[in-house]
């Protein structure tokens, strides 16, 4: 495989969307001295949804406790035969060099090997082929065509997996950019991902079939005695540089956009993927953004008015969804993304209520929005979904958050309770205030009905005078620029 095919690795490996065969997939988890039986099966249930999201059926698990996840092999020698039975491999790992070794060498490489496979067995419970095979009944032996490992591999780990299974090996980051990459529908989206799938492949090149150099000359052309992987990498970096610029040229359309809307309120949503962010947007404004059961359905910042519209007019937008290491080529692609959020008046964290892990997805979105810098925007917590809970566990949730919403996107009246929370929370810095308007005065009233709330209208001889509730910064430019 030469590297070109490889740096394309990532997206043909898992292109089966047209397919009507739908691949099997089995799943490692780590188990670090860290992290609890708990959070390692969360994580692979979560894996699981992003596995399934992709197209993949998962068919099995392989999971192993381990000091550190930075060995070469990032299973034990017995665990690595298992994971081979799904697969069909060998479950041994071949060199890429052949190197001879003297009588003396030999024996204490075949020692160490020893050790090694005495520790995995004694400390980390691994087991051996003969232990293993009753295991898998015969329809589960070889019936993975690849595998999903739970964690960020190196390069060296990717390689020596694939060597002993036979089959791609795909770690967490590489599946989320790739769902990214289905899903992105917008230029922008997809220029944020193509960065970060191009960042994600760039130290995972690796030359095969011959890697001597080849000379080359001439302007723009690579120098002498530079190999086909620094080429490659030398021609990514570059792509790399292109489309930041070219996301940079977009930027700057969505800063005039935001310029243009700084005068007018603006609530984002923020939460977890799959929360009920999208279906809560579709609810509050009416329109048809795109409501999926999937993880990272929406990639795309859509930004639609509450409706009924509101006076004055408040903005609803919808962001990308978060999830447990999201990868930072990611949150740093999608930073244009994010800054809605940094930008906004109002957060609305919504979290799936009836998701027992929700605190820690919540705590996840505080995080990612610190990395932004969008901590420090007023937030308002949407526990989403109440209609999968029980009575006693919407009391114990009221009673452990106070000071948030339940609601459920199916009931009017959780809407309505929560238009009205959004409004109360604005009005709260607003003034009221009686602003005579004289009957030769043009474009006033229509203006003042577009961005402010109007109590009560009188008239008289002289003209309207209407009774206002907006911010005192909106009255005083309404009243420079028609009172004057």
């Amino acid at each position: 495989m030469s590297s070109n095919q490889n740096s394309n690795k990532l997206q043909n490996s898992t292109s089966n969307s047209n397919n009507e065969t739908i691949n099997n997939a089995v799943l490692v988890g780590i188990q670090l001295p860290s992290i609890s039986s708990s959070d390692l099966e969360s994580s692979l249930q979560e894996l699981t949804r992003l596995v399934t999201t992709l197209g993949y059926r998962v068919v099995g698990q392989v999971t192993q406790k381990r000091n550190s996840d930075r060995a070469a092999l990032i299973l034990g020698a017995g665990k690595l035969k298992e994971l081979a039975l799904w697969t069909g491999g060998t479950g041994e790992v071949s060199s890429m060099v052949e190197h001879k070794l003297s009588k003396a060498a030999q024996k204490w490489k075949n020692e160490l090997t020893k050790k090694e496979d005495d520790e995995d067995d004694e400390e980390i419970e691994s087991v051996s082929e003969n232990e293993v095979e009753p295991v898998l009944s015969k329809e589960k032996i070889g019936s993975a065509q690849i595998v999903i490992v739970d964690t960020d591999l190196s390069p060296s780990q990717i390689r020596n997996l694939e060597s002993a299974t036979g089959v791609t090996v795909l770690d967490r980051t590489g599946v989320i950019i790739e769902i990214f990459s289905r899903h992105a529908r917008t230029r922008a989206a997809r220029l944020q991902v193509e960065i970060a799938r191009l960042t994600y492949v760039a130290p995972r090149l690796r030359e095969t079939g011959g890697s001597e150099d080849r000379q080359g000359g001439g302007v723009g052309g690579k120098g002498a005695g530079e190999s086909s992987l620094e080429l490659d990498k030398r021609k990514i970096r570059d792509r790399i540089k292109e489309l930041k610029m070219e996301l940079a040229s977009i930027g700057n359309e969505h800063e005039v956009r935001r310029a243009r809307r700084q005068q007018e309120l603006c609530v984002a949503l923020v939460g977890y993927t799959n929360a009920g962010k999208s279906s809560l947007m579709r609810a509050m404004t009416g329109s048809e953004v795109l409501v999926a059961d999937k993880l990272f359905a929406t990639l795309d910042t859509t930004i639609r008015p509450i409706y009924p519209e509101t006076r004055p007019k408040v903005l609803l937008s919808d962001t990308v969804g978060f999830i447990k290491k999201l990868p930072h080529d990611l949150v740093a692609s999608f930073k244009s993304t994010l800054d809605e959020a940094l930008n906004a008046s109002l957060l609305l964290f919504v979290v799936d209520a009836s998701d027992s892990s929700f605190r820690s997805q919540l705590k996840v979105t505080q995080d990612v929005l610190t990395e932004v810098g969008a901590n420090e925007v007023p937030q308002l917590l949407i526990l989403n979904k109440k209609d999968k809970l029980s009575e006693e566990e919407k009391s114990l949730l009221q009673v452990e958050f106070p000071e948030a919403i339940l609601i459920s996107t199916r009931e009017k009246e959780d809407l309505l309770f929560l238009r009205n929370k959004i409004m109360s929370y604005f009005e709260s810095d607003m003034i009221d205030e009686d602003l005579k308007i004289p009957y030769h005065v043009q474009g006033a009233i229509g203006e003042i009905r577009l961005k402010m709330r109007v109590l009560q209208e009188s008239y008289d001889e002289k003209g309207v005078t209407l009774k206002v509730r907006s911010t005192p910064e909106l009255i005083s430019q309404i009243k420079k620029r028609f009172l004057s």
